[in-house]
């Protein structure tokens, strides 16, 4: 990297680039130095790689922008250019809607009109534009409110832009600045308050009465207004052009030309909740909100800082977590090296969690904030694994009302986190789980993490793991040996099952064919014994075979894979299959989900047959205290959708192929008439190149219509069986619920649901003898929702926390499918959402679907 490249990566960081000097001017002047004598003969090079920097090194951008506002001290035309690239990239990222590349740039922007790049007129004119375009939003004449979430990201960025040049605004054009703030005092006034229950970390944060929390937009104006009240004062953005103040203030500012925002999107055709809703949807899955807050620790705990710096170092961590997802330890060099003057550690881990936990979906796959924490944890030996292990404490005590998404997530965070630490922990702070019922939902965390490590390491390792609570060997899984029923080890008495199990031992080693195998079934074993010893023979033999690896399981479905298909060609069958694919391995959730799993990826099972085998009363019984019957739930369902994204992208890959084939064979066709013309009385040899090239052409369009024809009606099929699956979830989802579920006029919300097994030992007190009211008394009263340490109570009933858990299901898979499911809205309406179905069901689906909990009365 040439020493310009290096000077500009690493500005501000502590390197050996600068020398020993941590300090911001003299990195500024150094850097300065240096870029100005390249000008010369690299400022094709020099302007997108410092544009490129700004863009993607976020927290530094008050050193840029210093530094290009000394540049254009020297050179103006460079910086002119500049400005001007600037510009056309904003415009692009507007017209695509690169929200990032929006709120950046806007940033970048402000801290050149502090440098005297820019002039503030221009700035504020880039404000009114895109607060102009966010009222037009909400109006139903002009706009389309459905689409709020766009208006509400443009004032966001023109909010986030103001710690960064509020001062130099105010000072400079205190009038036009002061009518901004006045335009988004009346956008607030008119905008709905977003509520965003279905997609709260804790499902108590649904019910929170009347108490109405500011959403993240009326927040961060409060927090400006805050700002404003204290002089525009900030200690969390650097200020570096103010040691250069004397000699900027020299340069000339340039025009930022005016900015087009986007044509408004189409206003609603008819009032229709439902039209309503599936336009917030996509306008929400454009426009996402960046961050929800996840206060884990204490006041006392935290750092103390102003409400406005809290949003800036969450600013510049996400940004880091942004632009450095490939490079973990960079990412992780930055975030512990912000440009702040004090500390943050618990603000960080708040803000990683708030990432990994983040609904629908985080930005990035979990593995990769379990690698930043990682790394964290060893940049910050002294400080960061003690704030980790106090965020998993507080997170542990709120489980219960953790919504179940992101208790899977933690549990498979929690379970790896500790795989790279040699699974030390102090499992004797939770031995205490053991006294609580077997569906608390501390125990089945304890138990499923202890699950999820024994995958990662090996059974001992895990039990010696454990050893400061020996008792905890209770939550540990089964030691995870198949549970083959024809085998003759343990003594078993051979029957004639046995015997076939042997023989078709004996055909596989063999290298007999599927097919040869299956004429073997047909014609000795069906006749013979009957379809379920046919089964059980098939399974449990073909499944042992293959016990040795996932690469012997993989083996035996390849080569045999026919066989499940011939003897199991239907639901009802396949259902029966399944079910002795978890017999078999019973004693291995892992290995239980794999084998099913890669039977739905060789289509010898259908999405339907799991979601009716997820819902056999077996597992059903299971829901509330083991995570088996929902990983592979989670499993069906996500392949489905893989599918479809998968066609979809092939579809729109095939469109463009279908273009450039129609483009080429038109050419070709024009090359051959004009030849045509002009040879028309001589059939030389060009001219019968240009014929051949020309049916060529005309056979590749063709073929590439017909792949395309052929892709459409796939998806059209896989869109079918995708409402088809929804559906059946749906519909058992209501059933089983149905049947639990206590009546409505007891259970209206979900703190009701709860307090159920309260209220009646609260009754059972009031009729019992006054001994026993004294003995009750003297038990420590913690929270319902709870065990803690100190009590071993949890006052949810086995079957409110079996209702609670599936709710919670319910909800994350409406969440998480939400633009699939919107997609057939109407049929589940019509066929399960009806006026019959339990409230807290119709809640749960509702919320999921981000849908005003106001439609749950009107279905």
């Amino acid at each position: 990297m040439s020493s310009w490249r290096s000077l500009l990566l690493r500005i501000g960081d502590k390197c050996p680039d600068y020398g020993t000097s941590s300090d911001f001017k003299e990195h500024i002047e150094t850097c300065f130095g240096v870029i100005r004598r390249e000008l010369e003969h690299s400022s094709d090079d020099i302007l997108p790689f410092l544009l490129q920097c700004a863009e993607q090194l976020p927290h530094k951008i008050p050193l840029y922008g210093t530094l290009v506002g000394l540049l254009n001290l020297e050179n103006e035309d460079f910086v002119k250019q500049m400005v001007e690239t600037t510009h056309a990239n904003f415009q692009d990222a507007l017209d695509f809607g690169n929200c990032d590349m929006i709120r950046i740039l806007m940033r970048f922007l402000t801290v050149m009109m502090c440098s005297k790049v820019l002039q503030p007129s221009s700035l504020v004119v880039v404000f009114e534009t895109l607060l102009s375009s966010a009222s037009t939003t909400l109006d139903e004449e002009k706009g389309n409110p459905s689409w709020q979430a766009r208006g509400d990201f443009y004032v966001s960025c023109i909010l986030s832009c103001l710690p960064w040049g509020g001062s130099e605004l105010v000072e400079q054009v205190p009038e036009e600045i002061e009518c901004v703030m006045v335009g988004i005092e009346a956008y607030l006034s008119i905008r709905r308050h977003n509520s965003d229950t279905g997609l709260s970390f804790f499902e108590d944060d649904d019910e929170s009465g009347s108490v109405v929390e500011k959403d993240f937009l009326e927040d961060l104006w409060g927090r400006i207004q805050v700002l404003s009240s204290n002089g525009w004062k900030v200690d969390s953005v650097p200020r570096p052009h103010l040691s250069f103040e004397a000699q900027l203030v020299a340069g000339k500012s340039h025009e930022f030309g005016p900015i087009n925002a986007p044509e408004q999107p189409e206003p609603l055709s008819e009032v229709s909740g439902v039209l309503y809703g599936k336009q917030k949807h996509n306008a929400e899955l454009k426009y996402p909100q960046r961050i929800r807050r996840l206060n884990i620790f204490p006041a006392s705990k935290t750092e103390d800082m102003q409400p406005i710096d809290r949003f800036i170092v969450e600013e510049y961590l996400l940004d880091v977590l942004l632009f450095l997802n490939g490079c973990r330890k960079e990412c992780a060099s930055f975030m512990v090296g912000l440009p702040v003057p004090f500390r943050y550690d618990y603000l960080m881990a708040e803000t990683i969690f708030s990432q990994l936990l983040l609904l629908p979906l985080p930005p990035f796959k979990p593995i990769y904030y379990t690698l930043v924490i990682m790394d964290l944890c060893k940049a910050l030996p002294g400080a960061f694994p003690g704030v980790v292990a106090g965020a998993v404490r507080a997170l542990f005590e709120k489980i219960a009302d953790l919504d179940m998404e992101c208790q899977t997530r933690l549990i498979l965070w929690f379970s790896h986190h500790l795989s790279n630490f040699q699974f030390i922990w102090p499992w004797e702070e939770w031995a205490f789980v053991l006294d609580l019922p077997k569906w608390a939902p501390q125990r089945v965390f304890v138990q499923e993490v202890l699950e999820r490590e024994v995958r990662l390491s090996y059974w001992d390792k895990v039990k010696q793991s454990i050893e400061n609570a020996p008792a905890l060997e209770e939550l540990l899984p089964p030691k995870g040996s198949p549970n083959f029923i024809y085998s003759i080890e343990d003594g078993r008495e051979r029957t004639e099952q046995h015997a076939l199990s042997a023989e078709l031992n004996n055909k596989v080693k063999g290298r007999q064919t599927a097919r040869e195998i299956i004429s073997w079934v047909e014609e000795s074993v069906f006749p013979n014994h009957g379809w379920d010893v046919v089964l059980k023979v098939v399974v449990h033999t073909l499944l042992d075979i293959g016990s040795k690896s996932f690469t012997h399981l993989i083996t035996v479905l390849e080569r045999y894979g026919q066989v499940f298909a011939r003897i199991c060609p239907d639901h009802d069958k396949q259902v029966m299959l399944i079910a002795e694919v978890g017999s078999y391995w019973k004693n291995n959730a892992q290995m239980t989900a794999v084998a099913i799993d890669r039977m739905m990826g060789y289509r010898l099972i259908s999405n339907l047959a799991i979601v009716r085998w997820v819902f056999s009363p077996a597992n059903v019984e299971q829901f509330h205290t083991s995570d088996r019957p929902w990983e592979v739930l989670r499993n069906a369902i996500g392949k489905t959708y893989n599918r479809i994204s998968d066609l979809r992208n092939e579809i729109s890959s095939l469109k463009k192929s279908v273009v450039s084939a129609e483009a080429a064979a038109a050419k070709a066709k024009a090359e051959l008439d004009a030849a045509e013309s002009k040879l028309s009385l001589v059939d030389g040899e060009p001219l019968k190149r240009l014929k051949a090239n020309a049916e060529k052409a005309k056979e590749e369009e063709v073929s590439v219509h017909e792949s395309l024809e052929a892709k459409e009606a796939l998806l059209a099929r896989a869109l079918d069986e995708n409402e088809a699956l929804f559906l059946s979830l749906y519909k058992n989802f209501s059933n089983v619920l149905m049947e639990r579920l206590p009546d409505p006029s007891r259970a209206r919300t979900l703190r009701e649901l709860k307090s159920i097994q309260a209220d009646e030992m609260t009754v059972d007190l009031d009729e019992s003898s006054v001994m026993e009211v004294d003995n009750e008394s003297r038990r420590p009263n913690k929270s319902q929702s709870n065990g803690g340490k100190d009590s071993n109570i949890y006052n949810v009933g086995e079957k409110e926390q079996w209702c609670l858990s599936t709710l919670g299901y319910v909800k994350a898979f409406a969440r998480q499918y939400a633009s699939e499911i919107w997609a057939h809205i109407e049929k589940l309406d019509a066929d399960v959402l009806t006026e019959n179905v339990h409230p807290l069901f119709k809640k749960a689906v509702y919320s999921g679907l981000s849908r005003p909990i106001n439609d749950v009365s009107s279905g």
